[in-house]
């Protein structure tokens, strides 16, 4: 079965384009602070997504202006490396 990231690359998608991310962890407001500190100066968008039923879990979703395949590879590689980070989608 293709993976998602192997349906991304077969669709050819071209660049510069508008990418998002679905970042989730345990503390909200540290996930806040990984998105603006992986996106630095880089302008982006960044809203609160989903809680957990329990609570256990947040997620915010960030979106931003990527010039290629690299910095958006980059990117997402930086908020899944993160101590605060538990998955980016």
């Amino acid at each position: 079965m293709e993976t998602f990231n192997e349906k991304i690359e077969k669709a050819e998608l071209s660049y510069p384009r508008d990418w998002g991310f679905k970042i989730i962890g345990k503390d909200k407001e540290k996930l806040h602070a990984v998105i603006k500190e992986v996106m630095g100066d880089k302008e982006h968008l960044c809203s609160p997504g989903n809680a957990s039923r329990t609570g256990k879990y947040h997620s915010y979703n960030a979106s931003c202006h990527v010039e290629s395949k690299e910095e958006r590879d980059r990117l997402f590689k930086a908020f899944q490396d993160h101590d605060d980070v538990d998955m980016v989608i």
